[in-house]
């Protein structure tokens, strides 16, 4: 696939939805606005080919990985209209394969993330339980030559306090505490004005893949190992 996209092009129109983050001056620039939107979907077509060589990933195109610029203010103090990013979220595919993959594009704060944002009830519990009986599986990948020098560790929103049926002696209670489970790198702007910087973006989610694989694992799969149908 060619590459199309300019970053520079896309971080400095960012940088002047920052500057003018209402609805006229928008409206005004709405052809500039489309314009840095295809060169994101090129971004986004480019990076989902490469995953799909990684990974089996159920996202139909890099349109459909795009979120949206608008923001939804209706529940939200900040009534700011429009986003100074540009994300997307890759989902792998079937029951088996769990967790996703994310990148953010901003002026400052970009970087690329992949785990589980928001686990379901019953998902955290589970995760929990698999923890608490085997927590050298979980410590073991975290510790991987690859994943410990590009990321650094989990990171995520935590309780204070002890989850619900477990103990403060648990010796995982640090893993214990995760209400999120993720990885992330974060890049400088001078990295991502590379101009294929769609590669770097897939080569660091494939250094995720041995987290994804054994939280698949563990999700699927009870105390004794045997498959949840």
């Amino acid at each position: 696939m060619s590459v199309n996209y300019k970053l520079p092009e896309i971080i400095k129109f960012l940088e002047k939805v920052r500057k003018n983050n209402n609805r006229e001056w928008f409206a005004k620039h709405k052809d500039e606005y489309l314009a840095n939107h295809e060169m994101m979907i090129d971004f986004a077509d480019n990076v989902l080919l490469g995953m799909q060589n990684l990974d089996d990933i159920e996202t139909v195109s890099g349109k459909k990985s795009l979120y949206r610029i608008y923001r939804d203010v209706r529940f939200s103090k900040n009534k700011i209209p429009y986003n100074t990013h540009f994300g997307g979220g890759l989902k792998r595919a079937t029951q088996n394969l769990r967790g996703g993959y994310y990148y953010h594009i901003e002026k400052g704060n970009s970087f690329v993330a992949g785990g589980f944002w928001g686990p379901n009830a019953a998902d955290i519990k589970h995760i929990r339980q698999q923890i608490s009986a085997d927590p050298e599986g979980l410590e073991k990948v975290l510790h991987k030559k690859s994943i410990k020098e590009t990321f650094g560790g989990l990171v995520g929103n935590q309780l204070k306090t002890v989850p619900r049926g477990f103990d403060i002696e648990d010796q995982a209670i640090e893993l214990l505490r995760y209400k999120q489970l993720i990885l992330t790198k974060r890049f400088d702007d001078k990295e991502i004005l590379n101009a294929n910087f769609h590669t770097e973006v897939v080569k660091t989610f494939g250094k995720m893949r041995p987290f994804l694989d054994y939280m698949s694992d563990i999700l699927t799969t009870n105390l004794n190992g045997e498959m949840i149908h």
